[in-house]
């Protein structure tokens, strides 16, 4: 009996089980190559996870922690989580799912909810505040506890959302790089997920009952830009499936002198050629 006729007579649970293992293959197939074709991990390095308690930072830990066991280079990891203070929230999740795997953590309690809620109108996005506050929390732990990379969770769909919000609503050419330098060129963040698609974390996700913490900080806040975005894609992806792939696709295959900006191609130093150009 060859090996898809096993697997198709096996019960349920057991196909299920074999349909979860290809997926997490496939899923740090792609991590592995994001991370070897931007050089996001070396030998030494002692990474930072930064664990939220949703699907995506569960999955970056968990295919991590996979290829940790199987890379040709040492390396550390440590989860990091900020604690925000949000009422409600349950502080013993993250803890206990961590303990039980052994994976080294540390928790940094900073009230950033009390901030968030007093500096921004009800109604108001609360993302872009939320996002610097913890980014600041991060950087700072990085800097005292000697962390040489900083991995974040976001994968290939919020890059294209980020593309598309630059474009509409910021007038630039601008995503998420999948591996950048702090502004203050202090830190190197990576995004290991960046090859991977949303839909197939939230499989690899149900599949391991990740014990998932909502963020409650920003309710429900339905009418944000990125949510208009993300419906915009979807319907584009419903009607030309890979077309989230294709403009991934574009990201990694930039040509400067078919676009506009004099900073990135010398225009003003264009000339006919002649015989004498060696091009010519």
């Amino acid at each position: 009996m060859n090996a898809a006729v096993a697997e198709a007579a096996a019960p349920p649970a057991a196909r299920e089980s074999a349909t979860l293992r290809k997926l997490g293959a496939a899923l740090r197939g792609l991590a592995g190559k994001a991370i070897d074709d931007y050089r996001m991990i070396e030998p030494g390095d002692r990474v930072c996870v930064c664990l939220s308690g949703g699907k995506d930072s569960y999955t970056l830990l968990d295919l991590l922690l996979s290829l940790q066991r199987s890379a040709p280079v040492e390396f550390e990891l440590i989860a990091v989580n900020l604690d925000q203070k949000q009422p409600g929230f349950p502080a013993h999740v993250l803890p206990d799912y961590l303990r039980a795997r052994g994976v080294p953590f540390h928790i940094i309690e900073q009230d950033t909810y009390s901030v968030v809620k007093r500096l921004i109108p009800e109604g108001r996005t609360m993302c872009s505040l939320c996002s610097r506050l913890r980014r600041g929390a991060l950087y700072r732990y990085a800097s005292e506890h000697g962390i040489s990379k900083i991995a974040l969770g976001h994968h290939r769909d919020d890059i294209v959302e980020t593309l598309f919000l630059n474009l509409f609503h910021g007038g630039r050419l601008k995503a998420m790089a999948p591996k950048f330098r702090s502004d203050d060129g202090r830190h190197v963040v990576i995004r290991p997920l960046a090859y991977i698609a949303e839909r197939d974390i939230a499989r690899y996700a149900r599949g391991r009952a990740f014990p998932l913490i909502p963020c409650d900080l920003c309710g429900s806040q339905q009418h944000l830009q990125r949510a208009a975005i993300k419906r915009m894609l979807g319907a584009w992806e419903r009607e030309h499936p890979g077309r989230t792939e294709a403009i991934f696709s574009a990201l990694r295959n930039v040509e400067p002198a078919h676009l506009a900006d004099t900073r990135l191609f010398d225009f003003a130093a264009l000339r006919p050629a002649n015989d004498a150009d060696p091009e010519g």
